[in-house]
């Protein structure tokens, strides 16, 4: 079994974020991290690994700074990584990076592509489904359970206060929650390994069938009007009152906003 699994670097928004003037995120200049759903996604592949002998492959689109994310899954138990890097795709919404990745994947063989649900900085959860489209593979998204059944996938996929089970034939892709797992460490083998791995690095010209016009920023339909950093709340309203009095404000406040 051959298992492609997509991680991003993203920023730490512990220490803030900072944007270019044209809105997009400064990410040279930022404290990175890789993205949860992503880890989760990379320790679902790390278990079937385990459970079959899968050969797992990371690839991420992103600065030459990203290859620390991709030496971070190998140190994680990871076989391959593969870095897309390139001027040309700078500024990529979800459509120009899900056809850059598509594109990288076509040179590659794969049984099952795994890819968090969502980035923690655009929360739009549209690239895992596009690369999907792009590629014409089947995609379960929201998976909270993977098992592999011969030459399929079974999945629990998260649905409001339930879930639902569905099966697909592989090649299939899979956006993972963040609830899906545990991911492990980092182990000191890993490590070591990690620092002594070969790194691919692929760019405009390793993509299989995408055209210019579908890369980077002139290749993004979504276009950012304005970006900040999050807002700062306020102090709020404080007030000194006995048990009673306290419990009479509550309420009243929480009918006043319509909570009860």
């Amino acid at each position: 079994m051959k298992i492609v699994v997509c991680i991003k670097q993203v920023p730490d928004t512990k220490g803030g974020v900072k944007f270019n003037p044209d809105g997009t995120l400064d990410r040279a200049a930022m404290m990175t991290i890789m993205n949860p759903d992503d880890k989760a996604g990379l320790e679902a592949a790390l278990r079937l690994k385990d459970q079959y002998g899968a050969e797992v492959t990371v690839i991420t689109m992103g600065l030459p700074k990203a290859e620390d994310v991709l030496r971070e899954a190998i140190a994680m138990g990871a076989d391959k990584g593969i870095l897309v890097t390139d001027r040309v795709l700078g500024g990529a919404d979800t459509w120009a990076t899900s056809q850059t990745l598509a594109g990288a994947i076509r040179n590659l063989e794969y049984d099952l592509i795994i890819t968090g649900r969502q980035a923690i900085d655009g929360d739009t959860a549209q690239v895992g489904p596009q690369i999907s489209e792009h590629l014409n593979i089947p995609v379960i998204s929201y998976a909270q359970k993977i098992e592999i059944d011969g030459d399929s996938v079974i999945v629990e996929r998260q649905y409001d206060d339930r879930y639902h089970v569905l099966k697909a034939k592989m090649p299939c892709l899979i956006t993972a929650l963040a609830e899906l797992n545990e991911p492990r460490y980092m182990t000191p083998g890993g490590i070591f390994d990690a620092c002594e791995a070969e790194i691919t690095v692929w760019g405009r010209a390793n993509l299989v069938d995408v055209d210019d016009s579908n890369l980077g920023l002139k290749g993004s339909p979504t276009q950012i009007a304005k970006a900040s950093d999050k807002v700062r709340k306020g102090a709020g309203e404080k007030v000194t009152l006995d048990t009673a009095e306290a419990v009479d404000y509550i309420v009243g406040k929480m009918k006043e906003k319509h909570v009860i």
